[in-house]
């Protein structure tokens, strides 16, 4: 099987759960080799963000430049962005370097509620970004922000902002319903050619920091094995669901706690 090299642009977490350090324990764990570009220092944990260290978008565009050209790169996964230039300088760069398999989280808020891409960036994110990528992965309210509607309350809307974000040029879309109240947890995988709905039963468990960029990176690592997105999209659930299911048995913080990314390790 050829070693799948993966790439993460992201924010970082000191706690481990989110943004780059999750990225990278998620390749590793799907056994992609991984590569990081940071767009951001987020002083962060389990209850919440502290401060933003914003990063010279020259010196963003620097680190893209020094793994593009040297590391083959199968797949990439983008998470926060913080401002409308990083934004920019990202589209630019991936533009420049044809970039392939790349999957975009829409990443607008962490878990705690604190802001993770200031207001000015939502319509560069839009368009700029959304053309050049396979997939993005926005929960409701994110996909609501991105078209500037209310957020979905159902299944039903969901899928017709599904079908909306498509029409900025992504290659695919999966709507994740998380924020749906039922017992459930569907997601629907919006493309041209199709739509399918996936679920899986809510884990009960308050530790799901990562969640997010998780699957995002998980999205990322699997795709160069698949044919195609539905059944990428099928095995990173899995991986998820089980990240989840063991996220009680670490000790982690005094909030929400992180995923287990290394559940079918130790």
């Amino acid at each position: 099987m050829k070693r799948i090299n993966a790439l993460t642009i992201a924010g970082t977490d000191p706690s481990g759960g989110a943004g780059i350090q999750a990225d990278l324990k998620t390749f590793s764990a799907l056994e992609a080799y991984g590569t990081s570009v940071i767009t951001a220092l987020v002083a962060q944990n389990t209850r919440g963000v502290q401060s933003v260290y914003h990063l010279d978008p020259v010196f963003v565009g620097a680190q893209i430049d020094a793994v593009l050209s040297d590391v083959r790169i199968d797949a990439i996964k983008i998470g926060m962005l913080d401002n409308a230039a990083i934004v920019d300088v990202v589209a630019e760069r991936l533009a420049h370097y044809g970039a392939a398999n790349v999957v975009l989280d829409t990443v607008m808020l962490a878990k705690s509620g604190d802001a993770l891409l200031m207001p000015d960036a939502v319509d560069r994110l839009r368009t700029r970004l959304l053309p050049q990528v396979a997939l993005i992965t926005p929960n409701l309210p994110e996909a609501a922000a991105l078209l500037n509607t209310p957020s979905a309350g159902d299944e039903q809307t969901m899928r017709m902002q599904g079908r909306a974000l498509l029409e900025y040029g992504c290659g695919a879309v999966l709507m994740k319903g998380g924020h749906l109240d039922n017992g459930e947890s569907p997601d629907w995988l919006i493309t041209r050619a199709q739509e399918v709905r996936f679920t899986t039963p809510r884990i009960a468990t308050r530790n799901t920091h990562g969640t997010g960029c998780t699957l995002s990176a998980a999205l990322a690592a699997l795709r160069p094995r698949h044919d195609c997105w539905e059944t990428t999209v099928a095995a990173a659930k899995d991986y998820l669901t089980g990240a989840l299911a063991q996220a009680d048995s670490l000790e982690v913080g005094a909030g929400i706690g992180p995923v287990h990314h290394f559940y079918g390790w130790w």
